[in-house]
């Protein structure tokens, strides 16, 4: 026998004849395991057991009040005593000790590539039992350098070599610190680790539960952690619906392991795993949460864990804000920027108390003042939280309820953009636009700047060189202009310059980005009126620049994403200007006729499911159709013929041949604006059957002026009857949506019936005449003038009616 040193025996001093592994002796098996005995015991038959087996023999016993006999003689029993067999203990160590020298130089022989699969199999099966058995041969398996040599199997060419070496280093590995760093060394864990992504399953088991005993050791955690990938699969492992319950189990405790690794921690967070960073930002000492908190806003998150991390620790990361030292106040806003770029998460910051601290950062001046690239972090994060479109108005900022929509928080505000840098003004501008984003808050904000006078101010920013203040800025005025346009224009007036500026913005030819349809928007909002603003954009192309866009937009040749609908409706209201200031202006009139706005207008008339373009495109042709009776070339007038057609084919009036019968003179779209040559008619009555009222109404207004005095109403009303618009104006009398379609629709209807074949036809329509009643009874005092002619027309009224004075029939 060799002797003992160091609890293991020194294979060294025996020959090799020595080595011989001895056979098993019958004697030493266990007859009910099979197995060799540890613990031999006696009963009472004499026949010797494995303590743990007979054990367990007599409680089946027991449980199923089977007679207590003995498994071998079948005999029963009178007694469960049990008898130390301690010569035969002896005996089996002995044999154990000796076999053992023997099998592990037989591994040492064997555990190279050279030799056969099945001698490599059987080393390796002689190595693990030895282990298994005696935790001190662990340090001899180690000393004999079999260690190395089982590591390099782990690279073998048969699959079965390379899953049994796994198996064995995790049993050599199990509670042998000393044996984990030696299987540890070299790239021995980038080759386990390659099993976890690239190995058969019984691989993959085996890997995960190596790399987890590998893993307990708190030294090679690190190590881990640090080869390249390592960390991603492991989270992958985990988080499987694919992988068996045991690979998964073992990636998941490998992890818990390696979480007491700062650096490991990062590493899963940058992975998706983020409740061990979360973990140390709550519960770690200051100097770990300032370093969990600097890397939280260092990593690029999904929304959802945004939302998570909101939830998780958004309170912490505020509490940190508002007392931390500089350093860590600045590494929570970081963090803070992060997880408030999404609504979801921004409006739970918002329910933690994000608002106060952020405001104070902002307005704080003096010693305690952040520094100016920090109050750029807190300009970008209340810009975040405001796009979330929370309710600020309600939100208190301090004990005097103050908000941020309060007029003297609004005035801090723009006084903070006045005086400070691009980045900062940029980040305040997108918190304003989100606040008149909101039709709640809007009105306190226009209030303030009105206020405060700052409108001046805001409009300088269009000439910005940086994109990003210019865009914001452009946004903020396109949302308050609807309420401030006159302000707007009265500064536009003061500053050609910054109107010029809109105007190349819009003429860009990069696409149709969100900046152009805000530019146009906002110019479109400017007062129609102005006649100043009109002739600046003239002077500067606009409108030849426009135009162009608009025909290549409706041709297809300029394709846009999402700001395609609001850029065209835009562009097409700043095109209408020119229809607003025609009266008594040769030059204005001269353009409208360049650029052939009755043809363009009417083309835009078609464009279903764009009402703002179709509510704009009637309105102009209106307004250009009232030109056409003053702009068309008079001619002397035929002999008038006889009227013998009935509704709804009409008589023809006699009129000379290419004089327009509404207006008696030479007309045409481009010259004289007019809506029958410009094939118009046909399509404004298509727009009366539109579900928008505003569209019906524009419509109906442009057609009126077919009717109105100065012109040849009862040809008006033929080229109605022409185009099948009197029933649809019927239509919409007798609809009754509001007041203003009524007024307008009562006009035309009286005009329409001092047609006799017309009045005599309706006479007998049940709902013309309610809905004429009706505003006869309910409508204004001009509505019910015009609807008590319409009655007579059908004698619903009698002509001696005395009701109304007469007053300036139309």
């Amino acid at each position: 026998m060799a002797e003992v040193q160091d609890g293991h025996y020194d294979s060294s001093s025996h020959s090799t004849d020595s080595l011989r592994i001895d056979p098993i002796y019958e004697s030493f098996l266990c007859p009910l395991t099979k197995q060799v005995m540890r613990d031999p015991v006696t009963i009472d038959s004499g026949v010797t057991f494995e303590r743990e087996a007979i054990l367990k023999w007599f409680n089946d016993c027991h449980s199923n009040r089977r007679r207590l006999v003995c498994p071998v003689t079948r005999k029963e029993l009178s007694s469960t005593e049990l008898s130390p067999s301690i010569a035969l203990r002896n005996a089996i160590n002995e044999w154990m000790n000796r076999n053992e020298v023997a099998k592990l130089d037989v591994a040492r022989k064997s555990l190279t590539s050279e030799s056969s699969e099945s001698d490599i199999l059987q080393a390796l099966q002689y190595v693990a039992e030895i282990c298994q058995r005696n935790r001190s041969s662990k340090h001899v398996v180690r000393k004999d350098g079999l260690i190395s040599m089982i590591a390099d199997l782990m690279k073998n060419g048969c699959t079965k070599v390379r899953q049994k070496a796994l198996e064995t280093l995790c049993v050599v590995a199990k509670d042998d610190d000393d044996n984990k760093v030696e299987i540890a060394a070299g790239d021995n864990i980038r080759t386990v680790v390659k099993f976890l992504s690239h190995g058969q399953v019984l691989e993959k088991e085996q890997a995960a539960s190596l790399l987890y005993e590998l893993s307990e050791d708190s030294a090679l955690s690190e190590k881990i952690g640090s080869v390249p990938g390592a960390i991603l699969i492991l989270v992958g492992l985990s988080s499987s619906k694919v992988e068996n319950l045991l690979i998964i189990d073992k990636a998941e405790k490998t992890l818990e392991n390696l979480e007491n690794c700062e650096k490991n921690v990062r590493q899963m967070a940058e992975n998706g795993r983020l409740q061990p960073l979360l973990r140390l930002l709550l519960e770690g000492s200051p100097d770990t949460q300032l370093s969990m908190a600097a890397y939280l806003g260092e990593l690029v998150l999904s929304n959802d864990i945004k939302v998570f991390v909101a939830e998780t620790a958004g309170s912490t990361l505020v509490n940190i804000m508002k007392k931390g030292n500089k350093e860590a106040r600045e590494a929570a806003l970081k963090a803070l920027n992060q997880i408030s770029s999404f609504e979801s998460s921004a409006k739970i910051l918002i329910e933690v108390g994000i608002l106060p601290p952020l405001v104070t950062d902002l307005f704080t001046v003096g010693s305690n003042q952040l520094p100016m690239r920090l109050k750029e972090v807190s300009a970008t994060i209340l810009a975040n939280v405001v796009a979330s479109g929370a309710h600020f108005e309600s939100i208190p900022l301090d004990h005097n309820r103050q908000t941020l929509v309060s007029e003297d928080i609004v005035h801090n505000l723009l006084h903070l953009i006045s005086n400070t840098g691009p980045a900062i003004e940029c980040k305040l501008l997108q918190v304003f636009v989100g606040l008149t984003d909101s039709p709640t808050t809007v009105q306190n904000i226009v209030d303030a700047i009105k206020s405060s006078g700052a409108i001046v101010s805001l409009i300088q920013f269009i000439e910005a060189p940086q994109r990003e203040v210019r865009m914001a800025s452009i946004k903020l005025l396109k949302n308050i202009s609807p309420f401030m346009g006159q302000e707007l224009a009265d500064a536009f007036r003061g500053n050609f310059s910054q109107l010029s500026s809109l105007v190349r913005v819009i003429g860009d030819n990069n696409g149709i980005s969100e900046e152009q349809a805000a530019a146009a928007g906002l110019v479109a909002d400017l007062p129609m009126q102005d006649s100043v603003l009109t002739r600046r954009l003239l002077q500067d192309g606009a409108f030849a620049t426009i135009i162009s866009k608009v025909i290549r937009i409706r041709q297809g040749e300029i394709r846009g994403g999402r700001f395609v609908n609001p850029f065209l409706g835009g562009l097409v209201t700043i095109v209408s200007r020119i229809t607003f200031i025609l009266d008594d202006d040769p030059d204005i009139v001269a353009v409208a006729r360049e650029y052939n706005l009755t043809a363009l207008f009417t083309d835009l008339l078609q464009m279903n499911g764009l009402d703002d373009v179709q509510i704009v495109s009637a309105t102009a042709l209106e307004k250009l159709s009232h030109q056409s009776k003053h702009l068309t070339r008079i001619v002397p007038a035929p002999n008038p013929g006889l009227c013998f057609s009935i509704f709804p084919c009409l008589s023809q009036k006699s009129v000379a041949t290419g004089v327009c019968r509404v207006h008696h003179g030479i007309c045409s779209a481009r010259e004289s604006f007019c809506l029958l040559e410009g094939k118009a008619v046909e399509k404004l009555v298509a727009c009366l059957d539109n579900n928008n009222e505003k569209v019906v109404e524009a419509a109906l207004a442009a057609l009126s002026t077919l009717m109105e005095d100065g012109v040849d109403i009862d040809q008006g009303v033929t080229v109605l009857c022409d185009a099948d618009g009197i029933n649809p104006i019927l239509e919409v009398l007798c609809e009754n949506r509001n007041e203003a379609l009524r007024q307008r629709a009562v006009w035309a209807v009286e005009r329409i019936l001092r047609i006799d074949e017309i009045a005599y036809e309706i006479s007998g329509n049940q709902n013309v005449g309610t809905a004429l009643v009706e505003a006869f009874r309910h409508g204004d005092y001009r509505t019910r003038q015009v609807a008590e002619r319409a009655l007579k027309h059908v004698d619903k009224l009698p002509n001696f009616s005395g009701i109304f004075s007469k007053m300036g029939a139309q």
